[in-house]
């Protein structure tokens, strides 16, 4: 049973992430425009203007790494999430190998959120100072590579 809600887990994350894609790519100008909203430093006073950017490029390639990302961890979770199913019934050794493609999707989810949003965004860009950005973006942010941190941790777990 511990196997199975294992395997579904995986699969949350993977729905998460391809959702995700489809969410950025379908409103390609509010992706766009949020990461603008990141980087120029607009929703706040003060801080260390002199960081901020409009740098199309530089938005842009904000925004398709955030997308890229989701997609890579998505689409290893959905394969991970595969592989565990046929080894469901298999040794923990065999069982615990098909998990490896699962947690690298997982860790592919953590880097982005941690590295993009907290260490890029709320550091550099200074977000934690805006209040619209706090909540939608930063809690979120957390809240996702939390959970996705806790899936990962309960499915590296060694079943016997």
């Amino acid at each position: 049973m511990l196997r199975f809600m294992k395997i579904l887990l995986v699969l949350g994350v993977a729905l998460w992430a391809l959702l995700s894609v489809l969410g950025n790519l379908t409103d390609w100008d509010g992706t766009l425009g949020a990461v603008k909203a990141a980087t120029s430093m607009t929703t706040f006073e003060g801080g260390a203007q002199w960081r901020a950017t409009t740098n199309p490029m530089i938005i842009t390639a904000g925004a398709l790494f955030i997308i890229l990302a989701k997609l890579i961890a998505g689409i290893l979770c959905l394969v991970g999430a595969r592989y565990m199913w046929r080894a469901r019934a298999e040794s923990s050794a065999v069982f615990t190998q098909a998990k490896t493609l699962a947690l690298t999707g997982c860790g592919v989810a953590v880097f982005m959120l941690f590295v993009g949003f907290t260490v890029i965004g709320e550091t550099w860009f200074e977000l934690w100072r805006s209040e619209a950005m706090r909540a939608p973006v930063l809690a979120s942010a957390f809240r996702y590579g939390s959970m996705i941190s806790l899936i990962a941790i309960f499915v590296a777990m060694t079943d016997e």
